[in-house]
């Protein structure tokens, strides 16, 4: 998404006018809620239907289409349009990619389920990674000097090579002898899942062979889980960006980090922060998934709303200017962004594991769909939210 913010900056850099800053300053807010609201519809639908739909086709074609619509939007970085006709476009383009970026994500997590829990990490820091590319890329294009239409165009090129190299991964991965083992271990699991079925009574026979009833079940074991990781990306997504890049530089006095201030202290440090909070699961598990610490460490962070509101943020109407220094906003995103990435990780990587291996997939998806939930939550939030400052 902020590549896409990017390339409307960069379309509509010459344009003046009241109508531009208007759509400039919705940009964030709009641009969440088009981004979260279909990545929660197309989650949901793939939760009910991925038992329908192959994963091949839901992967190779989610693939295929996103890689089309950053093809359409690097050639449109060159083409030259009015500012409400680009926003709309933009709008629609972000529909479309986080459609089909749910029924991938959803995919994605549900094959992961089907692996160790560790193998659940990788899926979650790659999300964190790739916004850590887009920030950066934006601050090597403000340090180079380059035209924003330039760095834009070379965004998405670049984005299209890197689904090109994932469409080849997905083709190789059914080969790999470790991918067959697990896959094979869950179709063996279904066979002894109906002989058991064969010894239990007539009622609770009709409840196994009904999908939603099964799906009911599964949520069960994990609905904590799942509400958790919903909350998390609910605190997030309602304060970021909508609030946090709103923020300026009480220290800068016109000089070069007035410039560099959002890129590097509200993207590039969160995304690496989050980024680094999703990889450590790798390598440490704590708090364990049964334990109540994990929940409340998840109702803590919404102490970071209030945080930020009181920094300066710009323009406001309501509330005063308590963190002045630039240093506070910084700590506090920090802490914000590694705790989001790690305690929502920790939650993704549980919830398949809550339950029997051949439900593990039915899990992943139910997760990405509560996580998805949270990135709605959060957009819709993401107005009242800025409102109240």
């Amino acid at each position: 998404m902020e590549l896409l913010h990017n390339c409307y900056c960069a379309n509509q850099t010459e344009m003046g006018g009241d109508q531009h800053n208007i759509l400039q300053s919705k940009f964030n807010n709009v641009m969440t809620l088009c981004a979260m609201l279909p990545l929660l519809i197309c989650t949901c639908l793939n939760s009910f239907l991925h038992t329908l739909i192959s994963q091949r086709l839901r992967v190779m074609g989610s693939l295929l289409i996103i890689m089309l619509v950053f093809i359409v939007t690097a050639v449109l970085v060159k083409v030259p349009l009015e500012p409400l006709p680009f926003f709309s476009i933009t709008m629609v383009k972000i529909v479309i990619i986080n459609s089909f970026g749910a029924i991938l994500q959803g995919s994605l997590f549900g094959m992961a389920g089907l692996l160790p829990a560790s193998y659940t990490t990788p899926i979650m820091s790659g999300q964190g990674l790739a916004g850590t590319f887009a920030a950066f890329a934006m601050i090597c294009a403000i340090a180079s000097g380059s035209e924003l239409h330039d760095a834009a165009f070379g965004y998405f090129i670049t984005a299209c090579f890197v689904i090109f190299l994932s469409i080849i991964s997905y083709i190789v991965l059914p080969k790999l002898e470790f991918f067959q083992f697990y896959q094979d271990r869950n179709k063996k699991q279904k066979p002894n899942q109906e002989n058991s079925v064969n010894l239990m009574t007539a009622e609770k026979k009709q409840e196994t062979a009904d999908p939603n009833l099964s799906m009911v079940k599964i949520f069960k074991k994990i609905w904590l889980l799942a509400f958790s990781v919903c909350f998390t990306f609910t605190v997030t997504i309602g304060t970021f960006p909508a609030i946090t890049a709103d923020t300026t530089s009480t220290i800068a006095d016109g000089g070069s980090w007035d410039l560099y201030f959002i890129p590097v202290s509200c993207f590039l440090l969160f995304n690496l922060c989050d980024w680094a909070g999703r990889s450590l699961t790798a390598i440490c598990m704590w708090p364990q998934k049964d334990s109540v610490l994990l929940p409340l460490a998840i109702l803590c962070r919404l102490a970071f709303v209030p945080l930020f509101m009181l920094c300066n943020v710009q323009p406001r109407l309501h509330l005063p200017v308590f963190f002045h220094h630039d240093g506070f906003f910084i700590v506090f995103m920090i802490f914000f962004a590694f705790s989001n990435g790690y305690l929502a990780s920790l939650c993704m990587c549980y919830g398949p594991k809550n339950v029997l291996p051949h439900e593990a997939e039915t899990a992943g998806a139910i997760m990405a769909f509560f996580l998805c939930l949270g990135l709605a939550s959060g957009a819709a939030l993401s107005f009242l939210f800025r409102a109240l400052v």
